[in-house]
C-alpha cells in the first residue's frame, strides 16, 4: 500500500523537484499552500506524513502544527523552513514536531526523512531477518562446540540479544527458530554442567574457573569496603539477564554500568543461593559453622533467609574488615515498605554498607501460575520482560537507584539466581518428606527419568548438606519440571508454561553482576 504525504507550503511550486522524485519513488503526495486548508483536509482524508512550512500566509506552521497534533497526535509531522531561529526550533520540539529540515533541503534528505517515519519498521525488519539468518550458522556452531564458561556466556548473551530483538520485530517470523536454537543451548549447558560444576565449587575461585554464588560478595563488594567506598549491595530476586537487560537503558540514565557474569550454584534456589550469596560460603558449610542459622527445606519461605544480614557479618568479619560506619540490610517484599525506604534514601546513603533485597520479581514469578489476569498480562517471555519493565519504572527499587545517583558511592546490583518458563513436565518418585519445588526435589531416593533429571546420590560432592544415607537430589534439565504420580495430569496443566526455578539451566545459572557509579 502506497504511503499519502500532505505537504504544507505557501511556495509549494518551488518544491516541485521533491515532490516528483517522492511520486517516483511511490509516494502518493498532495500539497497545500495554507495551514486552514492542511487542517481541512486533513480533517477528511487520512495522511501518513505531513511537512510543514513555518512561515506561511495566514495561520502560522506552529499554529497549524497545535491543530494537527490535537487531530491525530501520533501522525509524524516535519517542518521544513527557511527561519533558522533557535527560539522557533525549541517552540516545535516543544509541540512535539517529530523532525526539523532548514531550506534549502535536497531530494535525498526529504527521501531520508520519509523513510524513517514510513519505511523505517519494513526495512528494519528486514535487516533484522537476513542479520539473524547470517548469524543463525554461528550460533548453531557455538551452541554445539562451547566447552567453557566464558563461550556459555557469550552464546547466553547472544541468545538474550537476539530475543530482546525479536521482541520489537514481532513480525519477523523467526521466533520459533530462536525458541529452537535456545531448548538445543539449554540441553548441551546441562551436559557441560554436569561434567564441570564440581570442580568449581572452591572456596576460593581459580583462575579458569567462573566465580559461584559465594564469590561473589568478596569479588565485588569487600574491595569497595576496604577502600572505604559507600556501599549499597542490591540482590534482586529472580532476576535474568533479560529482564535486566529491557531495564538496563532506564538505569544508564543516571549510572556508568559495568557488567559481569557469575555462576548460581545449584539448586538454583532462594533457600541455597541467596545464602550462600550473603555468607560467602557453601551450603555445607553454612549448616556445619552456622548451624543455628542454616535454613530447611521445612521453614517458610521466610525463615528460609531469616539470617540474610547475620552472616554477612560473620563474613566480614571472618574477612578481617571493620566498617566505618553503619551497616544496614533491608528487604523490601510489599509496596509500601518500599515506598518508605525509598523515602529514607539520602539516611541510606550515609551507611558504609547497605545489602537491599528485593523479592517483587520472584513473587511475580511465582504469582503467574495461580494468578489468570497475570497470565493474560504476560503469556509469554517478550510480555514477561515487559511487564518486568512497567514493574521496575513504577518500583521502590527504581525510586531508591534514582535517589542514590545523587551521592557519592557504589552500587552492586545482581540476583541470586533466574528462572525459566516449564513447558515439560516429568513424573517423579518421593515420599511426604520430598521437598516441594517444581524444579528440584530433596528426599529419600527421589527418583525420575533420566531425560529431565540429573540425580546426585552424594550432595556433599555439590558441597550441600545431606541429612541421611539415603537422601539424595534431582535437578530437573532445561525447560522440564516435577509432577508427582497422582493426579498427574492436573498438576502437569497448572504448572505448565509457568517460571520456576531450582534446575539446570541458562536462564537459571548464568547472572548478572552490575557495578553501578553515579554519572
Amino acid at each position: 500500500m502506497k504511503h499519502t504525504i500532505l505537504w504544507v507550503d505557501d511556495e509549494i511550486e518551488l518544491l516541485e523537484p521533491h515532490i516528483q522524485v517522492l511520486r517516483s519513488r511511490g509516494y502518493n503526495v498532495e500539497t497545500v499552500t495554507t495551514g486552514e486548508d492542511a487542517i481541512e483536509l486533513a480533517r477528511q482524508r487520512w495522511f501518513d506524513l505531513i511537512f510543514l512550512d513555518e512561515m506561511m500566509v495566514g495561520m502560522s506552521g506552529l499554529e497549524t502544527l497545535q491543530q494537527l497534533k490535537r487531530l491525530d497526535p501520533h501522525r509524524p509531522i516535519i517542518m521544513v523552513t527557511k527561519n533558522e531561529q533557535e527560539s522557533l526550533m525549541d517552540e516545535a520540539i516543544g509541540q512535539n514536531i517529530d523532525d526539523y529540515l532548514t531550506k534549502p533541503v535536497s531530494p535525498s534528505q526529504i527521501l531520508a526523512a520519509c523513510k524513517k517515519f514510513l519505511d523505517a519498521r519494513m526495512l528494519q525488519q528486514q535487516h533484522v531477518a537476513r542479520q539473524y539468518l547470517k548469524d543463525f550458522s554461528q550460533l548453531d556452531e557455538l551452541i554445539n562446540s562451547a566447552e567453557r564458561w566464558e563461550e556459555w556466556v557469550e552464546l547466553y548473551r547472544a541468545l538474550v540479544q537476539w530475543s530482546l530483538e525479536l521482541d520489537v520485530h514481532t513480525d519477523v517470523g523467526l521466533e520459533q527458530t530462536l525458541s529452537e536454537q535456545w531448548r538445543q543451548a539449554n540441553r548441551l549447558f546441562v551436559r557441560f554442567i554436569e561434567q564441570q560444576y564440581p570442580a568449581w565449587l572452591t572456596d576460593r575461585p581459580k583462575n579458569d574457573h567462573p566465580l559461584v554464588s559465594p564469590h561473589v560478595v568478596d569479588r565485588y563488594v569487600l574491595p569497595l569496603l576496604q577502600r572505604q567506598r559507600k556501599t549499597v549491595f542490591v540482590v534482586v530476586d529472580c532476576l535474568r539477564l533479560d529482564q535486566w537487560m529491557t531495564i538496563e537503558p532506564l538505569v544508564r540514565q543516571h549510572f556508568t554500568i559495568q557488567t559481569s557474569y557469575y555462576c548460581s550454584i545449584l539448586p538454583t534456589a532462594t533457600l541455597y543461593a541467596r545464602n550462600a550469596l550473603f555468607a560467602g560460603l557453601f551450603p555445607a558449610d553454612i549448616e556445619r559453622y552456622y548451624p543455628q542459622w542454616a535454613p530447611t527445606e521445612g521453614d517458610s519461605e521466610n525463615s528460609q533467609n531469616a539470617h540474610e544480614a547475620d552472616l554477612m557479618r560473620e563474613l566480614l568479619k571472618r574477612r578481617g574488615i571493620e566498617l566505618g560506619g553503619k551497616f544496614e540490610y533491608i528487604k523490601i517484599y510489599e509496596t509500601e515498605f518500599g515506598k518508605r525506604i525509598e523515602s529514607e534514601v539520602n539516611r541510606l546513603a550515609q551507611n558504609q554498607l547497605t545489602a537491599i533485597v528485593v523479592s517483587a520479581l520472584d513473587m511475580m514469578a511465582h504469582s503467574r501460575s495461580d494468578t489468570a489476569i497475570l497470565k493474560e498480562i504476560a503469556p509469554d517471555e517478550s510480555a514477561y520482560r515487559s511487564l518486568t519493565r512497567s514493574w521496575f519504572q513504577h518500583s521502590s527499587l527504581w525510586g531508591i537507584l534514582r535517589g542514590l545517583a545523587a551521592h557519592d558511592l557504589t552500587i552492586v546490583l545482581t540476583t541470586d539466581h533466574g528462572a525459566i518458563r516449564c513447558m515439560r513436565p516429568s513424573q517423579v518418585i518421593g515420599d511426604r518428606e520430598t521437598s516441594t519445588c517444581l524444579r528440584y526435589k530433596v528426599g529419600r531416593n527421589v527418583k525420575a527419568d533420566a531425560k529431565a533429571a540429573v540425580t546426585i546420590n552424594d550432595p556433599t560432592r555439590y558441597r550441600l548438606p545431606k541429612h541421611s544415607a539415603v537422601e539424595n537430589l534431582i535437578l530437573a534439565k532445561d525447560d522440564y519440571y516435577f509432577v508427582y504420580p497422582t493426579d498427574f495430569h492436573h498438576y502437569a496443566n497448572k504448572y505448565r508454561d509457568s517460571f520456576q526455578h531450582g534446575g539446570i539451566s541458562l536462564e537459571e545459572m548464568i547472572l548478572p553482576v552490575v557495578i553501578l557509579n553515579p554519572k
